[in-house]
């Protein structure tokens, strides 16, 4: 997910109650929340670095407590440098206490492993998928039944913490009181609600590959296939959310030999196939060289239906791309990113491209546009 709702999760979750248990449990787990997006340094080192590591080992079991370690340390220091002044002070005239809650770092300790383990569950319901496991089973999951940006969701958690600061605000200048952990019921009622949102996407989810299932797609009469089968039968099925519609589902069927892209309507039951199948490319020279460079290997590992194109002089020119004379250039695809997809219709993200020359060896590696040196 994006880092606002993921911060909007980590606070609700401490609102819910856990802010009485121990001080600082809001700033702790609103950072907790978002913190494993840290592994967006690796970026410094360049775009495929950046991918390789993006939802690594920062998104796992293995790392979480030490992450939590980390938040609590600093809001240890944090605590330490404010009580600076009272210690000070006479002694006659310090402060009762320092905050509204009691100072619990155990407490802390597990209200941070919580908010980690809530960004690990908001990522894993996204079509991206995380490795949780990793580094001892390096293999990816993802629910897919959330777009990276849900604006119903990201509703639910804003209005939890807005709505009672306003109404806080208004019940303090009528009656001067103001209450210290107000809006226990706004905030589980805000996660209640998403619980529910996930378990009707959940459901719309499992329909959407039902309905791809049921579809068969005509073999091209220019392939090899052609003479082999009229019809093929889906092998796998993929459906990836719309951000603005609970029953619209963006579908990938992989028929074999061949990719459909497709629009799932779970409301009506109507299944809306792309005009043209998506051909695999065949197992070539400078696929394997492509596959085995470092861009390759790691959209190999990510990407549970890579689609791989060649593209030489000719091709690459027709494409506006400047190649120059016996390279060849190997573009990765997801083509969970390919479809007619709202807020991803500029550019196909997750691309990667691996140039070689005429030899085979690889030149250099671009990703998202941006080139590894």
């Amino acid at each position: 997910m994006e880092p606002v709702t993921h911060i909007l999760t980590g606070t609700c979750l401490a609102r819910a109650g856990l802010n009485r248990r121990a001080a600082y449990a809001t700033a702790t787990m609103a950072i907790a929340a978002e913190f494993p997006d840290i592994d967006t340094l690796w970026s410094l080192r360049g775009p495929v670095a950046s991918f390789q590591h993006h939802r690594g080992i920062t998104h796992t079991f293995v790392g979480l407590p030490f992450e939590a370690a980390v938040i609590v340390g600093g809001i240890y220091i944090f605590h330490r440098w404010c009580l600076r002044p009272q210690a000070r002070a006479p002694r006659a005239s310090r402060s009762h206490a320092l905050t509204a809650a009691p100072v619990s770092w155990g407490y802390l300790y597990l209200f941070a492993l919580l908010a980690l383990l809530s960004h690990l569950l908001l990522d894993y319901t996204n079509n991206y998928g995380i490795r949780p496991f990793f580094p001892f089973h390096p293999g990816w999951y993802a629910a897919s039944i959330t777009f990276i940006f849900d604006p119903l969701m990201f509703v639910f958690l804003l209005a939890a913490l807005v709505l009672p600061a306003i109404l806080r605000l208004v019940s303090s200048e009528v009656s001067g009181r103001r209450q210290p952990f107000a809006a226990r019921g706004w905030a589980i009622a805000a996660l209640l609600g998403v619980m529910a949102l996930w378990t009707l996407r959940g459901v719309q989810h499992n329909r959407a590959i039902d309905l791809a299932m049921t579809q068969s797609i005509a073999v091209p009469g220019d392939t090899p296939l052609a003479s082999s089968a009229a019809y093929l039968q889906p092998q796998k099925v993929l459906a990836s959310p719309d951000p603005f519609s609970i029953f619209r589902w963006w579908t990938v069927t992989d028929f074999g030999a061949l990719y459909q892209l497709g629009e799932a309507n779970t409301r009506s039951g109507a299944f809306f196939p792309a005009q043209q199948a998506v051909v695999k490319s065949s197992t070539t020279p400078q696929v394997l060289s492509a596959e085995r460079s470092q861009l390759g290997r790691v959209y190999m590992d990510w990407s549970p239906m890579p689609f791989i194109s060649v593209l030489r002089q000719g091709t690459a020119e027709a494409a506006g791309i400047d190649l120059p004379p016996g390279h060849t250039l190997v573009v990765f695809q997801d083509p969970r990113f390919m479809g007619n997809i709202p807020l991803m219709r500029s550019r196909p993200p997750l691309q990667g491209s691996v140039e070689l020359d005429e030899n085979n060896r690889v030149v250099h590696e671009e990703m998202g546009g941006k080139e590894q040196h």
